[in-house]
């Protein structure tokens, strides 16, 4: 599969590019650089504009076989003289890059959202330019992308608390093609950014399902939640590294149901077991064979719960289910941190809890209005 460029190399290549113009005085079609992977990046110079002490140009990012919503924008550099400072690569955000407005990302609040080694690649480029042409004094490099703040609205920067544009990121230069470490990288910095705000909750959904249900019986907006997608047990880890002491777990049936047989991926492609669960719990609480059939048979949970219903068996059945998820979460969390779970049902409201889930819900709200 074809990786793809980050954010940061199109940057580094743009400010490179406009530096070298700069100062050679030459336009340049291509210009070169190399990623922390140690691949080569040549891409094409485009938007070249030349003023009396500055020079813009620009870069279109290139995803590869795992586009996101930046393929094919513009990652523009202006480079102009500045006044000697102790850095001789000074470098900063203009439109469409974010700025930081909450801690525990990876630059300061009020700094562009400009992450740590894309800065690093930007200043390195640079710097040779300015070697190359023996140029002692200081350059500024404005980072901007013309798209920037129309393209955040689909991302998590809102969420983070970077607000006006995207991120200019990356740490090896390169996109792999896969989904996997962006979502969990996305995770890790959520979590991280609630822990650094100082929550000892780290509350947790698989995503928005049950929103509603959420908000009118429990008055919380699932979107303060850190959305951890099905990568349940990979999450419980982060915050236990993080040093979160408490996590809860909220979600939907149909997903965290899987929980209860210790499936910690909650992917369909992963494990698609919703209905043998809720089969076992019933035989524990006493169906017959036809329910336990008709259960096997069924294609979704809420179907399932309808013949729970019937046979007025739920509540015991979701007890059980709900003392096998607590297993398997306090197995997963090895003692280090304490677990609570909610499951429910937009169809059926609450459908189980575990005894301290709404001790921490409240906890969470309370941190979250102070």
């Amino acid at each position: 599969m074809k990786k793809g460029f980050t954010t940061g190399s199109c940057a580094a290549a743009a400010g490179k590019a406009a530096a070298y113009m700069l100062l050679g005085g030459q336009k340049l079609d291509h210009i070169d650089i190399e990623t922390p992977a140690g691949i080569r990046y040549s891409p094409k110079i485009e938007d070249i504009r030349i003023g009396e002490d500055f020079v813009a140009c620009s870069v279109r990012k290139e995803s590869g076989d795992d586009p996101d919503i930046t393929n094919g924008t513009l990652i523009t550099a202006t480079v102009s003289y500045a006044s000697e400072a102790d850095e001789r690569v000074l470098i900063d955000g203009g439109e469409g890059v974010g700025r930081v407005t909450r801690p525990g990302l990876d630059q300061p609040v009020g700094a562009a959202a400009i992450n740590s080694v894309p800065r690093q690649m930007i200043g390195q480029e640079v710097r040779q330019v300015m070697e190359l042409f023996d140029h002692e004094g200081s350059l500024s490099v404005i980072i901007s992308v013309p798209e920037g703040r129309r393209l955040a609205e689909k991302t998590f920067n809102p969420r983070l608390g970077i607000e006006g544009g995207i991120s200019i990121i990356g740490t090896s230069g390169i996109v792999e093609p896969m989904s996997k470490k962006a979502l969990l990288d996305s995770i890790r910095v959520e979590l991280r950014q609630h822990r650094a705000m100082g929550r000892d909750v780290a509350v947790i959904s698989p995503g928005n399902y049950g929103l509603a249900f959420m908000r009118d019986t429990y008055g919380f907006d699932l979107d303060r939640a850190v959305k951890c997608s099905n990568f349940i047990g990979d999450t419980v880890d982060m915050a236990v590294e993080l040093g979160f002491p408490r996590l809860l777990l909220t979600g939907h049936v149909g997903k965290l149901v899987k929980l209860s047989g210790g499936i910690m991926n909650t992917h369909s492609a992963e494990a698609d077991c919703r209905m043998e669960l809720m089969a076992a719990a019933s035989v524990r609480a006493g169906a017959s064979k036809d329910t336990v059939r008709r259960i096997l048979d069924c294609v979704s949970t809420e179907e399932a719960i309808e013949i729970l219903d019937e046979e007025g068996i739920r509540e015991t059945c979701f007890r059980l289910i709900m003392e096998r998820v607590t297993f398997y979460l306090d197995k997963r969390g090895a003692g280090q941190i304490e677990i609570q779970c909610m499951m429910y049902s937009n169809r059926f409201g609450l459908l189980g809890k575990t005894e301290g889930a709404e001790r921490l819900l409240e906890e969470a709200k309370g941190t979250e209005r102070s």
